[in-house]
């Protein structure tokens, strides 16, 4: 196989590769494809699937298996030319057979290939780090929520209904006098104030008293998913069964023996400062890598193609896909679930797509200007991590993840830490 003609095109990042594939390879692959597709074909005086190929070829001539063969030959071919172009594709638009026979085939491809970008100003870029000092406004916030972790409802039977309680209530809805389809409930937990009905029902939960029976008027929103509801003014009539209030634990040495492995208040404090302060810096070191990449994503220049935007997206769903088989549900069901198609799918996954992309690009772009190489010592190490942490045998993670591959991955990683190391961290 080898590449006769690269041509670039007017538009940017498209090439006209011209690629011939020798016979010998030809007649393996029409090989491969006799073998494959002899299983089903009947002629006459051969049993099924025994008819040799000679025989076929002369009834139904001899480029019978050409096009399948081509279609074989295709992936390899076009990897070879790449690699002599020294291109590399990103979509191919077009393959067109130009001409076949026993010494092999010549076929046209119109490709996209990643495009050569520029950047500078990547070393010392300043960067303004958050605060990682533990306060005592946030020990007390931590302890808020533990409370809140801890809390239990109690019964309210003194007062009326107030925004944070939770009312257990029957409802039943009407449109213009006639009850609709799910708009009935008995013995409901409603959070007031929590915004999960519509605008104005639980507002006007609020001020009523254990055992009332009274209506509400609300108009549902423009935008309700019910078509028959949207814009339309209803009536609920409504049955307050129970007014319960949220109690917290008082803070104290007792609370603090519940919650943890701890004593007194004062050990508990000291452990929880320890544990916000790892999250705080791990906070701030995550902050700083995000400011970096957004930081080489707006020094990146250059046209890129949108295939490597919709390939990023592709590969992003396809992963979505696999976790969701791995928790025993397929894609389909999933987005009748959540009442969406594929393009809505993709479109969740775009904007992150796009950053992976031109991050990517950036720290190819300095990895290529800074001339970062990848020793083979590199390699070996990467390999021991990857078999450590999958835990698996370095020769089959070898034969999973191939070498070029890897190189490009470590290349970028060390163009990272190139960028990190000389950035300016306030």
């Amino acid at each position: 196989m080898a590449l006769k003609e690269c041509t670039k095109k007017e538009e940017a990042n498209s090439y006209e590769l011209l690629v011939s594939v020798d016979g010998e390879t030809f007649e393996k692959a029409i090989n491969a494809v006799y073998k494959k597709q002899v299983k089903k074909i009947n002629i006459q005086g051969f049993r099924k699937g025994k008819a040799p190929r000679r025989i076929i070829e002369k009834m139904y001539g001899e480029e019978v298996f050409y096009d399948d063969a081509m279609q074989d030959c295709y992936p390899d071919a076009l990897y070879d030319a790449a690699k002599e172009a020294d291109i590399k594709i990103v979509a191919v638009e077009s393959l067109e057979a130009v001409e076949a026979g026993k010494e092999g085939f010549t076929f046209k491809a119109q490709v996209v290939v990643e495009p050569t970008m520029e950047i500078d100003g990547y070393k010392g870029i300043e960067i303004e780090k958050k605060s990682t000092e533990v306060t005592d406004e946030l020990i007390d916030k931590e302890i808020e929520q533990v409370r809140e972790r801890n809390s239990r409802l109690v019964t309210v039977e003194d007062r009326a209904a107030e925004n944070g309680d939770t009312a257990v209530i029957d409802f039943e809805g009407f449109v213009d006098g006639v009850a609709f389809e799910g708009g009935k409930a008995e013995g409901y937990n409603l959070s007031l104030g929590s915004g999960n009905f519509i605008p104005g029902f639980e507002e006007q939960i609020v001020d009523h008293k254990t055992g009332e029976e009274f209506s509400i008027n609300v108009k549902f929103p423009e935008d309700y998913q019910a078509e028959e509801l949207k814009g339309k003014d209803a009536e609920f009539k409504i049955t307050l069964h129970e007014i319960k209030t949220k109690e917290l634990p008082e803070v104290d040495d007792e609370f603090v023996q519940d919650v943890s492995d701890k004593e007194t208040l004062e050990e508990y404090k000291e452990e929880l400062k320890e544990t916000v302060a790892k999250r705080l810096k791990d906070e701030a070191d995550k902050d700083v890598d995000d400011k970096i990449s957004e930081k080489l994503m707006e020094l990146l220049e250059g046209e890129i193609p949108e295939a490597m935007y919709e390939n990023q997206t592709n590969d992003m769903v396809r992963d979505f896909e696999m976790r969701l088989r791995s928790q025993g549900m397929d894609m389909q069901t999933y987005m009748q679930y959540m009442g969406m198609d594929v393009n809505a799918l993709k479109g969740m996954y775009r904007d992150e797509a796009e950053k992976r992309v031109k991050l990517r690009l950036a720290l190819e772009t300095i990895a290529r200007k800074e001339n970062i190489e990848v020793t083979e010592a590199d390699l070996e190490d990467e390999y021991s991590k990857m078999a450590e942490a999958y835990k698996m045998d370095i020769d089959k993670v070898k034969d999973a993840v191939p070498a070029e591959s890897l190189t490009e991955d470590v290349k970028v990683q060390k163009a990272l830490d190139l960028v990190k190391n000389s950035a300016v961290i306030k």
